[in-house]
C-alpha cells in the first residue's frame, strides 16, 4: 500500500472517530434544572397593606461539600454522586434563602428587608440560618439540619434553636425536591414560633446615668426559650 494511501485510511478512522465521537455528546440527555421556590401562579398584582414589622433574612450558610449547582446525592453513610446533569437553578444555600423569605412573609405578614432602608423605629427582627446538614437520598428521603436565630433589633431579645426535619421521599428527583420543599416549610414554621416569641417579649428598659450614680450599664440580650417544635442549640 502507498503512502498517500496509508494517510487517507488514517484520516478516513479519525474522521470516524469525530463523528462518533459527536454523536455521543449529541445523545447525552440535557441537563434539569430545580428550585425550592414556587407560586400560585397567580400574576395579578396586589397591594400590600404596610407590614407590622420587618425581617432582616441574612444568607444561609450551606455545608461545602453541597455548596454547587450540581445535585449531591448520598449513596450510603459515607459515600455521595455529583450529578452533573441533575442541578440546582442557583446555589442551594440562595434556593433554601428565597424560600424561606417567602414562607416567612406569608406566614408573619412581614417583609423581608435584608440588604434594603426600612422606616426609622420600625419593628425588625434579624434572622440568621446555620445550615447544617442538607442531605438528599433519592427514593429515601430529604434532610435538613439547621441552626437558626432571631433577634428584635429594639428590645434586644434573641433565641438561637436547632431545628432537624427529615422528610420521606418516593422515587424520582421531583419527589426528593418536594421533600426538601417540605423540610423548608418545616424549617420556616419554626422560625416564625421563633419570631413571634422574640415579638411578644416586652422591651428593656436601660438604667439613666445621673451626676451621684454609676455610669448606665449596656443592656445585655435576654435569651429566649425556643418553641416547641424546636430545640435549643448545643
Amino acid at each position: 500500500m502507498s503512502l498517500a494511501r496509508i494517510f487517507k485510511a488514517a484520516g478516513g478512522v479519525a474522521a470516524l472517530g469525530l463523528v462518533a465521537a459527536l454523536a455521543a455528546c449529541s445523545s447525552s440527555p440535557p441537563a434539569r434544572f430545580y428550585t425550592l421556590g414556587g407560586g400560585s401562579g397567580d400574576a395579578a398584582v396586589k397591594t400590600v397593606a404596610p407590614a407590622s414589622f420587618y425581617l432582616e433574612l441574612a444568607p444561609v450558610d450551606m455545608p461545602p461539600q453541597v455548596s454547587k449547582n450540581q445535585m449531591v446525592v448520598q449513596d450510603g453513610t459515607a459515600q455521595v454522586r455529583v450529578l452533573e446533569d441533575q442541578r440546582w437553578a442557583s446555589l442551594p444555600a440562595d434556593e433554601v434563602r428565597r424560600a424561606l423569605s417567602a414562607d416567612l412573609s406569608q406566614q408573619l405578614g412581614a417583609i423581608d428587608v435584608y440588604g434594603t432602608p426600612y422606616p426609622a423605629g420600625a419593628a425588625v427582627y434579624r434572622v440568621k440560618v446555620n445550615v447544617q446538614r442538607f442531605e438528599s437520598s433519592p427514593g429515601k428521603r430529604a434532610l435538613i439540619d439547621a441552626v437558626w436565630s432571631v433577634r428584635g433589633v429594639s428590645n434586644q431579645a434573641v433565641l438561637t434553636c436547632r431545628t432537624v426535619t427529615e422528610q420521606p421521599v418516593g422515587d424520582g428527583f421531583d419527589a426528593l425536591v418536594a421533600g426538601h420543599r417540605q423540610a423548608v416549610d418545616a424549617l420556616s414554621q419554626a422560625i416564625s414560633a421563633g419570631v413571634r416569641t422574640v415579638s411578644s417579649a416586652p422591651p428593656l428598659t436601660a438604667s439613666v446615668a445621673t451626676k451621684s450614680a454609676k455610669p448606665a450599664t449596656p443592656i445585655a440580650p435576654r435569651l429566649l426559650p425556643c418553641p416547641v417544635n424546636a430545640v435549643p442549640a448545643q
